[in-house]
């Protein structure tokens, strides 16, 4: 049973996951922007929640996806075809020509690869959560995290429309995962909790705003919340995880000359990975 329950959370990741890409384009804007209301070849978002749910591919084109140089080169768009590659910046292998349609996302690494750590998060979550009311608030948080990860990392933002309702859904599930038999969290620690890292944030926010976005205060609440449901140490070890992989990228970059001391660098993702860490140490802890 306990191996059924990984594969279904990994297989739940990975459905969640080919949604995120087409919502990723859309909100990777600057904040002054509109959301995206079509595809880069001019094809209106049609489909459920109006378009906003839906696979990476463009259902409106059918021009064959041009090849892009190798890894480490600048990606370039095909003058002649009609709808271009949508990834400009991240290097990812060769894509298939024969594809019948191009990918919505212009920012975002190879498309395959969000829906694989999507479901590798939810699957190991799975495992180290086993099979208690709080993995269910996990698997339905995974997939909105990821999106806010690409989102800060493509245009170095964190969308409201994406962080504050994440802290309330959060809040209020956990608060539904309480009542049920066998949880092992706490949801008055974890209202603390989001608080607390709330609040921590805000005042490194104000004593340096050019080093952190207001954005990473507004998803700190939501990372407090999650992270507070399993105490304490918990909270503490995910919020310093996260300063741990952001320092180490960070240094990463200027040892390899790619960025200086005063290079922005998007935080978001290592908040989340750090709270993905903190949530992994926390189940198999109260395991």
């Amino acid at each position: 049973m306990y191996a059924t329950l990984i594969a279904v959370a990994a297989l739940w990741g990975a459905a969640a996951g080919l949604l995120v890409p087409r919502a990723a384009y859309r909100l990777s804007v600057e904040p002054e922007e509109a959301w995206r209301e079509s595809c880069p070849a001019g094809h209106a978002f049609t489909g459920p929640a109006r378009g906003w749910l839906g696979f990476a591919r463009c259902a409106g084109c059918a021009t064959a996806v041009p090849a892009r140089k190798a890894a480490g080169s600048a990606a370039t768009r095909d003058t002649e075809a009609p709808a271009p590659l949508l990834d400009t910046e991240a290097p990812a292998p060769l894509l298939d020509t024969e594809a019948p349609a191009p990918l919505l996302d212009t920012e975002t690494p190879a498309p395959l690869l969000v829906p694989v750590v999507t479901a590798l998060s939810c699957a190991a979550l799975a495992a180290a959560t086993g099979p208690r009311p709080e993995l269910a608030v996990w698997l339905l948080l995974t997939p909105f995290a990821v999106l806010l990860a690409l989102v800060d990392r493509n245009v170095h933002r964190l969308p409201d429309q994406l962080t504050l309702p994440l802290a309330a859904a959060a809040a209020a599930l956990l608060g539904l995962a309480g009542l049920l038999p066998g949880d092992a969290g706490s949801w008055p620690t974890a209202l603390l909790g989001g608080l607390v890292l709330g609040a921590a944030y805000l005042v490194l926010f104000l004593i340096h705003p050019n080093g952190m976005g207001f954005g990473d205060v507004k998803l700190a609440l939501s990372l407090g919340v999650v992270l507070g449901w399993y105490g304490w140490a918990v909270l503490f070890a995910g919020a310093f995880a996260g300063f741990l992989f952001g320092s180490v990228y960070g240094l990463g970059l200027i040892a390899l000359r790619r960025a200086g001391r005063k290079t922005a660098i998007p935080f978001g993702p290592f908040m989340i990975a750090g709270a993905l860490a903190g949530l992994l140490l926390g189940g198999l802890a109260a395991a």
